[in-house]
């Protein structure tokens, strides 16, 4: 499948090895373009597409990733960034290691991935992030979490503003409840969709209006259309999708 303006070029993709990550890169792949894929861990086995093993709140790695994308096909023109992780718990119960780690990876991991695209991007390119539902709407035991990617989504908007003039594109996804091994590692029991869905009244939560837990495949698609030709006017955008978890909040 041929995606006009992303068929042909390269993207660089964060988290590569995560849930959304991994549907990210299948998606550009299926759309045409030469993907990069980065994360923490080594390369996972028969992945296909190049592979750097990169922390990215390592500057330095960070960097060489997507020089290595320039060596291998000439420049970046996309960067997508869905690396993150996730405490729960109430605030009193809340370490220090974990607010430092939560806000270290889904903050300032933003800010090193983000700062080192807008230093090899040129435009017309596009800079995507993928945050949280929770970064705009208050969530019990989440206040971590939220906050990190409250930061994260500030951060890159007020890139976006700054990159507009030299024809870069900064959007923000915000998913709801995706069905990957992070939330699943929320749920007491087996299979904790129907409690999702429904929601929690007594922790002020909303359940999800469209009735269902959100597919890692449907937010990276939003990936793709915010990288293509058909979002080229759009910047500066928090796209959210969740079902209309957080419509009246």
């Amino acid at each position: 499948m041929s995606v006009p303006g992303v068929s042909g070029k390269t993207v660089v993709i964060t988290g590569a090895t995560g849930g959304i990550g991994i549907a990210t890169a299948l998606a550009f792949t299926e759309a045409g373009a030469n993907v990069v894929r980065t994360d923490i861990g080594p390369e996972p086995s028969g992945a296909g597409s190049a592979y750097v093993q990169a922390d990215v709140v390592d500057a330095d790695a960070v960097a060489e990733v997507f020089e290595h994308a320039r060596r291998l096909h000439g420049q970046v023109d996309a960067v997508v960034h869905t690396a993150g992780v996730l405490t729960t718990g109430p605030v009193s119960e809340l370490t220090d290691s974990e607010w430092n780690r939560v806000l270290t990876v889904n903050a300032t991991g933003t800010m090193v991935v983000t700062r080192a695209a807008s230093r090899v991007l040129r435009g017309p390119a596009s800079i995507t992030v993928v945050s949280s539902n929770a970064g705009a709407t208050p969530r019990a035991g989440m206040a971590a979490y939220a906050a990190s990617k409250a930061a994260a989504t500030a951060f890159v908007r007020s890139l976006g503003l700054e990159l507009a003039p030299r024809g870069i594109r900064c959007n923000v996804i915000s998913p709801g409840s995706t069905d990957t091994a992070m939330l699943r590692g929320m749920w007491n029991d087996t299979d904790g969709s129907a409690a999702t869905i429904a929601g929690s009244p007594e922790n002020f939560r909303l359940g999800i209006p469209l009735g269902r837990i959100a597919d890692a495949s449907e937010i990276a698609g939003c990936a793709v259309f915010l990288a293509s030709a058909a979002a080229q006017h759009i910047t500066l955008h928090d796209l959210r999708v969740d079902g209309g978890a957080t419509l009246d909040q």
